[in-house]
């Protein structure tokens, strides 16, 4: 999905035109981090690059768009074979519904012939990384390392946390707890009020918003859960992330 939203005609493949790629995409992550620790940051340095969608990476005799390329059938990243699928699970408005509202073959195929989404991911204007890590210390002395990769098949976020008695794997709908003394257990999380951890990042796009709206209504702010502050360092971390990246530093918050 990263090649719609962050190569083909997507809203954040161009700096100059949205932001970097840990700011348009990757602060949720870091946020989740500063969450779960509970500690300001530190330190942190990053490494990545736009490694593969770039011209230099194009196939040899791929076309411009994926209906016109002789090698489109055997191409990881066809159009067709990603939005395809997403005809028969009308209750998934995204992402095919940035491709185009005639959720039919024919419309599909017209959007991928005539608009954006039908682009080479080899022959668009994309300039952002397209995998990157970031690590980061933490007062204390925790640490955490963060990995964004386009390269990856489709799922939610991944977390991992290792402790000193035992570790904790989760990913949006189960969590793996592994304790040293008394062994592994698994707990289903299931759908928070009928929503999935793909679905408006799992309910929490709209709980915001409700409790905005509520917040702004009652006068209530004890409704708003962070404050200003909080996201002011929220953002500084993201900052000198992409600043480490750029000029290959540690950077000391």
């Amino acid at each position: 999905m990263a090649s719609g939203a962050f190569v083909r005609p997507g809203n954040w493949r161009r700096e100059d035109e949205s932001s970097f790629m840990l700011m348009t995409k990757s602060c949720h992550d870091l946020d989740w981090l500063a969450y779960i620790i509970g500690r300001p940051a530190e330190r942190v340095s990053s490494f990545g690059s736009l490694y593969e969608f770039r011209p230099e990476r194009k196939p040899e005799g791929a076309a411009d768009r994926c209906l016109d390329c002789a090698i489109e059938p055997t191409c990881a990243y066809s159009a067709p074979r990603i939005y395809t699928p997403f005809l028969d699970k009308p209750h998934k408005k995204w992402p095919l519904s940035i491709v185009t509202l005639d959720r039919t073959p024919e419309g599909l195929m017209t959007a991928l012939r005539e608009g954006p989404y039908g682009r080479c991911v080899y022959s668009c204007d994309n300039d952002v990384v397209d995998h990157q890590v970031v690590n980061i210390e933490y007062e204390g002395g925790v640490t955490a390392s963060f990995t964004m990769t386009a390269f990856a098949a489709y799922s939610h976020r991944k977390t991992r946390i290792f402790g000193t008695r035992g570790s904790i794997d989760g990913d949006g709908e189960t969590i793996a707890i592994h304790d040293f003394l008394n062994g592994p257990d698994v707990v289903d999380l299931g759908a928070v009020d009928g929503a999935s951890a793909a679905d408006g990042h799992g309910g929490g796009d709209q709980a915001i918003v409700d409790a905005f709206v509520e917040a702004v209504r009652t006068g209530d702010t004890g409704l708003i859960l962070t404050n200003g502050r909080e996201s002011l360092d929220s953002h500084r971390l993201v900052w000198a992330a992409e600043h480490a990246r750029r000029t290959g530093t540690v950077v000391r918050l």
